[in-house]
C-alpha cells in the first residue's frame, strides 16, 4: 500500500510564509513519531513532501518543495499516486478540511475523519452547539452578538484555531470588547472555567470509541496569552471510567469521527467538560507508543481496514511526558 503522510507544516503548507517555531516543533514531533511507527508496518510504502527549511524525514520517498511548486498541486499529484492519505493539518484556515476534501474527491482512503466530521469539529462554535444539543457537557462558546457580557474572566480564540493559537485571556469585558474589534467574524468567546486542562487520545469509528490515554496538559498563561508546553500521557488516568463514558457519547453524537481523535477537556472534581475536538493527530501521539506498549499507527490502520476492530488486551497505561523541547 502506498500511503501519503501529509503533515501540513513540515510538508510545505507554509512554504511561502515564515515557519512559526511552535508549530514547527509540534509538526516535527508528530511527523517523526508517526513515521517511526509506520516504518514498523510491513507492506507500506511511505510518500511525503518536505519544506526545504525542515529536516528531511528519515524514512519514506520524499519530494522536497521547489521554488516553482504550488504546494496544493504537489499534494494532489502525490495523492494521485497513493492508495491512502493520512492528513495532519491545523483546522485553521480550513486547511484540514481542504486536505480531506481533496483526498475524498480523488477517491483515496482517508486515514482520518470524513469531510462532515472535520467541517463540524473545525468550528468550536458549531462543536459546542452540537454537543449541548446531544446533552454532552461543553464549555459555553459564544459569538459576539450572543455574548452575555457579564463580569468575569473571558477567553477569546479563533473559531477554527489549533492549539493555543491567538488565544487571549481578559479580566474585563471592556478590554475584551476592544480587542474583538475587527475579529468578531473569526473569533469566539468562552468563559474561563475552573478545572485542570486535560486531553483524551481516542480512536473512533461508526459511532464507537476506544479510549487510548487520559492526559494532563501543560498550559501556561503569560501576559494574558496561553502557551501549550506539552502533556503527561495518562496523567489523568484516575478519571478513566468517566472519560471512557464521555468519549462514547461523543462518538455516538458525531459518528463520522474516524481514526485518531484528540479531545480537549477540563476536569473539575468529578465533572469533565469538553473544550474542543481535534479530528486529527495531536502532539500527545508522540508519547502514545510508549504509553500503550503498542504501536498506535497499527491500531489506527487496523481500525480503518477492519470492520471487527478490537483493542489488544496487552495495551498498557504507562505515564509518559511529552514536551515540545523533544523536537529541538
Amino acid at each position: 500500500m502506498k500511503l501519503f503522510v501529509c503533515e501540513f507544516v513540515t510538508g510545505g503548507g507554509l512554504y511561502r510564509e515564515p515557519l512559526p517555531p511552535s508549530l514547527l516543533r509540534e509538526g516535527l514531533l508528530m511527523r517523526d513519531a508517526l513515521l517511526r511507527d509506520l516504518a514498523e508496518s510491513p507492506g507500506i510504502e511511505l510518500l511525503l513532501t518536505c519544506d526545504p527549511r525542515v529536516p528531511l524525514p528519515l524514512t519514506g520517498t520524499t519530494l522536497v518543495m521547489q521554488d516553482t511548486d504550488d504546494v496544493w498541486q504537489l499534494w494532489e499529484t502525490v495523492m494521485r499516486h497513493a492508495d491512502a492519505v493520512w492528513p495532519i493539518a491545523p483546522e485553521s484556515g480550513g486547511q484540514l478540511l481542504h486536505l480531506t476534501t481533496l483526498a475524498e474527491r480523488l477517491g483515496k482512503i482517508v486515514i482520518g475523519s470524513s469531510v462532515a466530521a472535520v467541517a463540524l469539529t473545525s468550528s468550536k462554535y458549531l462543536t459546542c452547539r452540537h454537543l449541548l444539543t446531544a446533552e454532552i457537557p461543553a464549555v459555553p462558546t459564544y459569538k459576539l452578538d450572543e455574548w452575555p457580557q457579564v463580569a468575569g474572566r473571558w477567553v477569546i480564540k479563533p473559531d477554527d484555531g489549533a492549539g493555543c493559537e491567538d488565544t487571549v485571556l481578559f479580566d474585563a469585558v471592556q478590554a475584551a470588547q476592544e480587542w474583538l474589534r475587527g475579529r468578531a467574524a473569526t473569533h469566539v468567546i468562552q468563559p474561563l472555567l475552573q478545572g485542570r486542562a486535560a486531553s483524551l487520545s481516542v480512536l473512533c469509528k461508526h459511532g464507537s470509541a476506544w479510549l487510548l490515554s487520559c492526559n494532563m496538559q501543560q498550559i501556561i498563561i503569560e501576559n494574558g496569552r496561553f502557551i501549550y508546553g506539552g502533556s503527561t500521557l495518562n496523567g489523568a488516568a484516575s478519571y478513566w471510567a468517566q472519560c471512557a463514558a464521555l468519549v462514547t457519547r461523543i462518538a455516538q453524537a458525531i459518528p463520522e469521527l474516524t481514526g485518531y481523535v484528540g479531545i480537549d477537556v477540563l476536569i473539575e472534581a468529578e465533572d469533565i467538560i469538553v473544550l474542543e475536538i481535534n479530528p486529527r493527530l495531536t502532539t500527545s501521539y508522540v508519547g502514545l507508543h510508549a504509553a500503550l506498549d503498542c504501536n498506535p499507527a497499527w491500531l489506527v490502520l487496523d481500525l480503518i481496514y477492519n470492520e471487527h476492530f478490537q483493542l489488544p488486551r496487552e495495551i498498557r497505561r504507562h505515564v509518559v511526558d511529552v514536551t515540545l523541547e523533544d523536537a529541538a
